[in-house]
């Protein structure tokens, strides 16, 4: 009955998106917890919601996707508090831009480097790499580089869930108090997502992190152009100089596997005719 009416509906998911935030900031300001997250237990709420009423994703998007529209002017906002630390960014700006470019080279090695540690593959591996940018960019560089960009979108927020949620403890447990510094390191580790929190800790913090957001995306675009090279590379080393196509025809799924099929090319390889087989079958024949 209730996913009926959610489906007749046109702004009722977009009151159960509202109304799944309203109840988390409520929960945050009960419990003051780092996991105790709004964006988190919003979304949560809401995938309860639509199980409990077995209402299909599609149908609840059709009635929430007005939201999304203001997605765009939102993050135009973000150039607000930009704008008014403008002195504190002419003052760094070499600090930010080392500290910028410093985080997406991190956060590119540390994909490159849990793809070889887990053997990803290449489209795996692309599907990781824009992991710390906003959404909208992510996706472009996974669909360009052959990845998969509905897995992106999903690793992208978990990335911003965890950077919110993680940002402060791990900030004071390095014992990082500078503003600047808070404002770029968690701008160009956790996207708007982050941001959020970092405007929350103060003006200057959330006027960096918002800086970084831009600067990080651009420099993602080009660095992932780069890393998207090295796994094929890497792969490539390792199996003794077969080509990619080689390597996709290689079954996956065990030791056994892999040896049965290098047995046979072996045997295919050493297969010798012997030229005077066909002719002594033609006489007997005759």
């Amino acid at each position: 009955m209730l996913s009926g009416l959610i489906s007749q509906s046109v702004f009722l998911g977009v009151l159960i998106t509202l109304g799944a935030w309203f109840l988390a900031l409520a929960l945050r300001k009960r419990f003051d917890y780092a996991f105790v997250n709004p964006l988190l237990i919003a979304v949560v709420l809401t995938i309860a919601i639509l199980l409990a009423t077995r209402t299909p994703y599609q149908t609840y998007y059709d009635g929430a996707k007005y939201l999304s529209y203001l997605l765009t002017p939102a993050t135009v906002c973000l150039a607000i508090p930009l704008y008014e630390q403008l002195e504190a960014l002419k003052k760094n700006y070499k600090a930010i831009l080392a500290g910028i470019v410093t985080g997406v080279v991190t956060s590119l090695l540390s994909v490159l480097a849990l793809a070889l540690i887990f053997g990803l593959d290449h489209a795996e591996y692309v599907t990781f790499l824009p992991k710390s940018v906003t959404s909208a960019i992510g996706m472009g560089i996974s669909s360009e580089l052959g990845g998969y960009s509905a897995i992106t979108v999903a690793v992208i927020i978990l990335t911003g869930i965890i950077g919110n949620m993680m940002a402060q403890p791990v900030l004071r447990l390095f014992k990082i108090t500078d503003p600047v510094a808070v404002g770029v390191a968690i701008g160009s580790s956790s996207h708007a997502i982050g941001t959020a929190r970092a405007m929350e800790i103060g003006p200057v913090e959330g006027a960096m992190s918002s800086l970084s957001i831009t600067v990080s995306g651009l420099l993602t675009v080009v660095g992932a152009m780069i890393f998207q090279n090295f796994i094929q590379e890497a792969s490539g080393r390792r199996s003794g100089g077969r080509g990619q196509s080689e390597r996709k025809i290689m079954p996956r799924g065990g030791q056994e596997r892999r040896k049965a099929y290098h047995g046979i090319q072996r045997a295919d390889q050493e297969f010798q005719p012997d030229p005077g087989l066909y002719a002594r079958v033609l006489r007997l024949r005759l």
